[in-house]
């Protein structure tokens, strides 16, 4: 198998933009308020609306707890040769509170309505502060295409 030459950087946030709306599933990692709690990792689909990712899970859930003790998350997307991972800040957001018509694209993009279940579920916007990007090797020079909130180019 031919290694590609490396994407360049407009290239990169091509495509994960494009991840970034096309996807519905990601992998989420939080940790709890104790260094005995350890790591969590755990598949939630998403939206994203242009800044930041829409998540929800139980409030109950492992997950739920974490983020609403300590909003530091990890996520990632795509397959181990097209990842994106995505390190941010996790706010609870209350049904009530999203913008209008945020609950319906959620439901329309993921197939999935929290606000249909019985259990309590909490709504996280997951504001990044880094975005990362590689396929191979030769693309982890680069990799950064957000720093402290901002997009690179």
């Amino acid at each position: 198998m031919t290694e590609a030459p490396p994407r360049g950087l407009a290239q990169r946030l091509e495509d994960t933009r494009a991840r970034l709306e096309e996807d519905v599933d990601l992998w989420i990692a939080s940790a709890g308020p104790s260094e005995t709690s350890g790591a969590h990792l755990v598949p939630l689909s998403f939206l994203w609306d242009g800044t930041a990712l829409l998540i929800s899970t139980p409030r109950a859930s492992i997950t739920g707890r974490n983020l609403l003790a300590d909003g530091r998350v990890r996520a990632a997307l795509g397959p181990t040769r097209d990842v994106v991972l995505v390190d941010g800040t996790a706010e609870p957001v209350d049904l009530a509170d999203l913008p209008p018509g945020t609950g319906e694209a959620f439901k329309d993009k993921t197939g999935f309505d929290p606000r249909e279940l019985k259990d309590s579920y909490q709504y996280f916007l997951i504001r990044p502060h880094r975005v990362q990007a590689w396929r191979e090797a030769n693309e982890l020079q680069g990799r950064t295409l957000m720093r402290n909130g901002a997009w690179l180019a």
